[in-house]
């Protein structure tokens, strides 16, 4: 992953607009690590998705360094000079366009298959965006298509020409995949990984198991049942409460040294442009 500067050259515009949906989701550390444990559930659920991402990728032998990654490639999205952006989009299709095989079952699959990379983009969106939603700020469906629609050009970018452009055609999406998403035993080992991998700052690990709950918890409760995630997986009402206030706490944090608000001041906009009560109305 090259080393991305998020406040030069100045001026330079993001993929995304600075007043999109995205540039407030993907701020949050907790929509963050909720919606990513969200997102990569519904992908481990996917037969050929899972054996891509468990069979060629060091997650199962060093997880830290690949939740970093995948969290530098994401703020890089939404947050770096396009040209940097793109460029990194480009490495990732690259390394994509290496991984194929077949799964256990004998069923051959691509990474850049158009099937899965449609799919991995609406988990994606709807990952990031519900854990948004569910502890931060609730979202309306006029915001989730405009969520959806903001998200197009990249999706793009990664090849995914049949992400869903609305939340009609997520749920479509999520119908169309529901009989082939099976429980798996890989699927309890990444929960179990992420309870207990240091992947959160010292005084937010505490919290970690109860995040990780909270991402199945936005599961469609189909997919929770198939997925075999019961009761023992469900956020308790206290839980809930703390994540919302832990959620709202950080969407008012500016974090001067972080993408979002470097990717401000690139822009000539302030700092705390993104954190201000002004900005969740726009």
């Amino acid at each position: 992953m090259p080393r991305v500067d998020y406040l030069n050259p100045p001026g330079a515009p993001a993929l995304y607009s600075p007043d999109s949906l995205a540039w407030q989701v993907f701020k949050n550390p907790v929509a963050l690590f909720v919606g990513g444990i969200t997102a990569v559930l519904l992908e481990l659920a996917e037969p050929r998705v899972r054996t891509g991402v468990w069979g060629h990728s060091i997650f199962p032998t060093d997880p830290l360094t690949r939740i970093k990654r995948t969290g530098a490639v994401t703020h890089a999205t939404v947050y770096a000079p396009a040209e940097s952006a793109t460029r990194i989009i480009q490495m990732v299709n690259r390394m994509h366009e290496r991984v194929e095989g077949r799964t256990p079952a004998g069923h051959p699959f691509r990474a850049n298959d158009l099937v899965l990379l449609n799919w991995v983009q609406a988990t994606v969106g709807y990952g990031f965006m519900e854990a948004y939603a569910a502890f931060v700020r609730p979202f309306g469906d006029a915001e989730r298509d405009r969520f959806y629609v903001e998200s197009q050009p990249v999706a793009q970018l990664f090849g995914a020409t049949g992400a869903p452009r609305s939340l009609v055609e997520q749920r479509a999406q999520f119908e169309e995949m529901r009989p082939h998403l099976e429980d798996h035993v890989i699927v309890h080992d990444f929960l179990a990984i992420m309870k207990k991998v240091p992947a959160l700052p010292l005084f937010m690990r505490p919290l970690q198991p109860v995040m990780v709950r909270a991402g199945v918890s936005l599961l469609p409760s189909w997919l929770r049942e198939r997925l075999n995630l019961g009761a023992e997986w469900q956020l308790k009402p206290r839980e809930e409460k703390l994540l919302r206030w832990l959620g709202a706490k950080f969407d008012r944090l500016t974090i001067p040294g972080a993408p979002p608000a470097q990717a401000c001041q690139r822009l000539g906009l302030p700092r705390n442009y993104l954190y201000q009560p002004s900005a969740r109305t726009r």
